[in-house]
């Protein structure tokens, strides 16, 4: 496939996910939680989990901000459903590798996540990509007793 098609493809994708974005929702239930933002642009993400022992039941999304933003928090959600923390935690960790080394990922179920790579090449995009997954990792470390670290 030509490079031509294949950031028309991946366009495609992140625009589909930021016009109809998956698991876009406020989950009343939720006992894992957290906000975050982005202060230069104003992008702002609120993530709501449900664990049940060491295993993401449900994952909602709510917030604002630029296509990037919201399409890779639509993207980290459908990752994230029902997968272990630690598998949660592994894919934050695949995520950012992609993101400050523009390679694409080996990790499982990162199919159209790998839609954003591009952003990569746009260090100033990086952190509007990044702020779903940031966010899923303070909420993860927060209340789920996880020890995490974060640059």
């Amino acid at each position: 496939m030509s490079n031509d098609l294949l950031d028309d493809l991946y366009r495609e994708l992140i625009l589909d996910h930021y016009k109809q974005p998956r698991n876009n929702v406020t989950l009343p239930a939720a006992n894992c939680a957290a906000d975050g933002s982005n202060p230069l642009c104003g992008d702002q993400i609120q993530i709501t989990l449900t664990l049940t022992g060491e295993k993401v039941e449900q994952i909602g999304f709510t917030g604002s901000g630029c296509a990037i933003s919201q399409a890779s928090a639509s993207m980290m959600t459908e990752f994230v459903q029902g997968q272990s923390v630690i598998d949660a935690l592994d894919g934050i960790a695949a995520f950012q590798t992609m993101m400050t080394t523009s390679a694409p990922t080996n990790a499982v179920g990162f199919d159209d996540i790998d839609a954003l790579i591009g952003v990569s090449k746009f260090p100033a995009r990086v952190k509007c990509a990044s702020l779903g997954w940031k966010t899923l990792e303070q909420a993860l470390s927060t209340n789920n007793g996880v020890e995490v670290t974060t640059e």
